[in-house]
């Protein structure tokens, strides 16, 4: 699967300018990888071990200042410490986070020392259907402290590394936007908690396009895409097939791995009611299936808002 890499503006430090670059790359697990015939890739050594070298060989080529991965492969103890150790010889700070009931799978985020410090790090389960997590990172530019010795406030942002369930069926929407709502009351709560109005930036691999509706909710949030700014393409249909990250498992050709850049200053919907919204769109347009029941609605709207 290609990665998606976004640089941000340049943004003041004590050092001076500083350029900001994040990658996100889902990395295919090898125990997903089919070979045809049955097989996997993770039953042949030579070949995920150098389809993974070659994939470190690139991120350390980008020399991003932040790297969030999908399907990290977690079970396989060489593999992780391969990456452990290149990251960590390159400058790298990683922290990994398995899917629940072991799935064999799960996230890693690289944080470059050099770039940022980390101030928090939270780990989000969310213990579904698809078993998936997020991870959450808290840091601030290196060299964020004034002449005077304040802190500058405005040199911190939140990280988010998630990969959401595909989409098997419509109903599984339902699923995806109740974890994107997760995270988002826990990014709303953090904050509030803290008083502290800072840049949130959502990565990773989110199995659904621009003519969905968790984009829609993301857009009602106040998020764009880093891509989106970069391109200056709109919400429109036309120019929600311009961004193409892989083919998928069954074959169609799509764009679903996202960076979302959140601008503290810009305000936007109260979550509860983007959400609602949200969940209202998913429930039109299924609709149309002859066995969905009022009851059946009502149930929906009351367990995801509860």
């Amino acid at each position: 699967m290609p990665l998606a890499r976004q640089v941000f503006d340049r943004t003041e430090s004590m050092n001076g300018p500083q350029t900001i670059s994040c990658t996100t790359f889902n990395i295919l697990a090898p125990i997903y990888k089919r070979l045809g015939g049955g097989m996997r890739e993770s039953d042949f050594y030579a070949s995920w071990h150098s389809r993974n070298v070659s994939i470190l060989d690139r991120l350390l080529h980008l020399k991003s200042s932040v790297i969030c991965l999908q399907e990290f492969w977690v079970g396989n103890e060489e593999l992780v410490k391969m990456y452990e150790k290149r990251l960590g010889d390159a400058g790298y700070l990683t922290y990994k986070l398995a899917r629940t009931n072991n799935r064999g799978d799960g996230l890693l985020t690289a944080i470059h020392e050099s770039k940022f410090r980390v101030l928090n790090y939270r780990e989000l389960l969310f213990n579904d259907i698809g078993d998936r997590v997020a991870q959450v990172l808290h840091v601030e530019l290196c060299g964020n402290v004034s002449q005077t010795g304040v802190i500058k406030k405005q040199n911190e942002a939140l990280f988010i590394n998630t990969h959401l369930i595909f989409p098997h069926n419509s109903r599984y929407c339902f699923l995806r936007l109740q974890q994107v709502y997760k995270i988002l009351r826990y990014i709303r709560s953090y904050i509030e908690n803290r008083v502290l109005p800072v840049p949130v930036i959502l990565c990773g691999d989110w199995n659904g396009s621009k003519k969905g509706h968790v984009y829609k909710f993301l857009r009602s949030q106040g998020f764009e895409s880093s891509y989106d700014i970069a391109h200056a393409c709109a919400d429109d249909i036309e120019d929600s097939q311009k961004w193409v990250s892989h083919r998928n498992h069954r074959g169609n050709i799509c764009g679903v791995d996202f960076i979302w850049l959140q601008n503290p200053q810009k305000t936007h919907k109260p979550l509860k009611n983007s959400f609602m919204e949200a969940i209202l769109g998913n429930i039109k347009v299924i609709s149309t299936f002859p066995r969905l029941s009022f009851r059946l609605v009502l149930f929906l709207i009351a367990y995801y808002l509860s």
